[in-house]
């Protein structure tokens, strides 16, 4: 069951309409790496998971999600303005204007549909993991390159609040992988010598040269835990 509090988890405000900047945001509304496609990645991801912890984790980060996707709408619609007027902005930010009436869109910078391919489930908890800590990089590294184009400082506190709260599901999600590091995916292979072989192919005029190592498995513990 879900539960919809009208109080916004953090309040929304812009100085001024921004409808060149609005589209600039759509990207994370409706793009490969934005809200929506973290929510119905991680509460997809939760239905097979066995784990209570770990199944409530993922339903809990997927619910905020939702949370973070309707204050970044909110401040898509407070950018676009409030008048239908298409000679008022240029070209590339028509859509709003004889489409949705300046709503927010479900599609990406470019205007292009948001589409559940974005969306990765494996029913291996170790690749959904890796996923989606993966997931919550590229979505800070988008919001950082949305920062650096805005200077409204109310968009500014909304992407920076956005941006601290990707690094707490990042850090929650490699946490949760550190757990189940022996089991799935991450147990069935590395058995044989083949899994401990790299081959040197970046040394001109060379043939391959295997060498054996013994990969370190990834730990994501802070270099100096307080």
């Amino acid at each position: 069951m879900f539960k919809h509090e009208k109080p916004m988890l953090r309040e929304v405000k812009v100085e001024k309409p921004n409808p060149q900047y609005a589209v600039l945001m759509q990207e994370q509304l409706g793009g490969a790496n934005g809200e929506l496609k973290s929510a119905m990645q991680y509460l997809s991801q939760s239905f097979r998971i066995k784990d209570p912890v770990i199944k409530d984790l993922f339903l809990d980060i997927g619910a905020e999600e939702l949370s973070h996707m309707e204050m970044v709408a909110q401040t898509i619609t407070l950018l676009n303005g409030h008048e239908v007027d298409n000679q008022a902005v240029s070209a590339g930010t028509i859509e709003t204007h004889v489409l949705n009436g300046l709503c927010a869109g479900l599609y990406n910078a470019s205007g292009y549909s948001w589409t559940a391919d974005y969306v990765t489930v494996t029913g291996d908890l170790a690749a959904d993991l890796l996923s989606n800590i993966a997931s919550e990089q590229r979505a800070k590294v988008v919001y950082e390159y949305l920062y650096r184009q805005i200077e409204d400082k109310y968009v500014k506190e909304t992407i920076e609040f956005l941006l601290e709260r990707e690094e707490a599901h990042n850090a929650l999600f490699r946490e949760a992988f550190n757990k189940i590091r022996d089991t799935g995916s991450n147990r069935d292979f590395g058995l044989t010598a083949d899994s401990k072989l790299y081959f040197d192919l970046s040394t001109p005029d060379s043939k391959p040269n295997p060498k054996q190592i013994n990969p370190t498995p990834p730990s994501f513990a802070p270099a100096n835990p307080q």
